[in-house]
């Protein structure tokens, strides 16, 4: 899954992103409203973790052009402002969760995993597809009951099959969704990671539909 992080703090952003590239996230960095608005208008992101105090343009101000746009990506507000009238304002404006600064890594990761989650139309964390199951809030998957061992970017692509189970993703849509902005993605790396995937949790599970992407589906 890939993450916009708007947070113009270079120590605590390099700190985030790196916490969260542990738990297999992909993560874009924005040091600025105005970067950050345009990240968020231009690319695919399946959250967004926004500061307030931003230069050029402040986070309410991000958050309202974003919602203005019709951009439905979840907005996780992280900031020091821990008064209640601020709070109603990021509301307001649009945001899904807030958190204030200092905070717990493991509760952001928690927070942006049921986020997404429930973005997809899942209430509950455990969402199973024949004999794999993924627990959306630890961000395991098991198949047949033991776990599954995945590198992150088979972990990108699996959980956004997961999360979109009996129906198509387009292939472009996986390429937004698992690599970051910067990434030199090779053409055929899609392909690559689906076979992979194919091995370890059988074949028959992820369907190809030709010309458009990939769809996993309950075993017959």
């Amino acid at each position: 899954m890939r993450i916009l992080l708007v947070e113009d703090d270079a120590a605590l952003a390099d700190g985030i992103s790196k916490a969260l590239r542990s738990e297999n996230f992909a993560v874009d960095v924005a040091r600025n409203g105005e970067d950050g608005m345009h990240l968020g208008d231009t690319e695919a992101y399946d959250a967004a973790v926004l500061d307030l105090g931003l230069p050029k343009v402040d986070g309410i101000g991000v958050l309202n052009s974003w919602r203005k746009a019709n951009r439905i990506m979840p907005v996780l507000i992280l900031t020091a402002r821990d008064g209640w009238s601020q709070k109603v304002e990021g509301f307001k404006a649009g945001a899904d969760d807030y958190m204030t600064k200092p905070f717990r890594i493991e509760e952001l990761v928690v927070r942006l995993r049921a986020l997404i989650r429930r973005a997809a139309g899942y209430a509950t964390p455990l969402i199973t597809c024949g004999p794999l199951s993924f627990d959306a809030q630890l961000g395991t998957f098991e198949k047949d009951g033991l776990p599954l061992k995945l590198t992150a970017l088979e972990w990108r692509v699996l959980q956004c099959l997961m999360l979109r189970k009996d129906t198509t993703v387009d292939r472009s849509n996986l390429v937004e969704r698992v690599y970051e902005g910067d990434a030199d993605v090779d053409s055929n790396s899609i392909e690559v990671i689906i076979a992979r995937l194919r091995r370890k949790i059988g074949h028959e599970m992820i369907e190809t539909e030709r010309g458009r992407g990939y769809r996993l589906v309950t075993p017959q």
